[in-house]
């Protein structure tokens, strides 16, 4: 893999409950409404929720991004990713914050991407708390 190894981590308090913050990573329709406008594809048969070793790619452009389900609870995600990114993300939550790790190697500017990714999370779960 071309690139630099990059991690970043970041955390932000906001005023909503944990099950909504769940619901929006765990829930396939909630998740791909959050990465729009990246292009959402889920490889198995659309499940309802994620679960263990389900895989998923998004793309930014032309580069595609693999996701594979390696650990979840009820307050955490982790993916290993692949492709454009080599490496994992790890998401925890919590009633009124949401923290992400970010670690890989990538020509992409993670902390950058990683930056994007929480702020549209956190404003979609936001919508959804009303």
């Amino acid at each position: 893999m071309l690139g630099k190894f990059q991690k970043s981590e970041l955390r932000i308090e906001v005023k909503i409950k944990e099950t909504v913050f769940r619901d929006c990573l765990l829930d396939v329709n909630k998740l791909k409404q959050w990465f729009f406008p990246l292009k959402f594809e889920l490889e198995k048969n659309s499940p309802k929720q994620l679960s263990l070793g389900d895989t998923f790619s998004f793309y930014l452009g032309l580069i595609e991004i693999k996701n594979q389900v390696d650990f979840i609870n009820n307050n955490c995600l982790r993916l290993i990713l692949s492709g454009g990114i080599d490496g994992y993300q790890e998401w925890c939550w919590g009633d009124g914050w949401i923290q992400s790790r970010l670690e890989g190697i990538s020509l992409l500017p993670l902390n950058l991407g990683q930056t994007l990714n929480l702020l549209r999370l956190k404003s979609f779960a936001h919508h959804l708390k009303d």
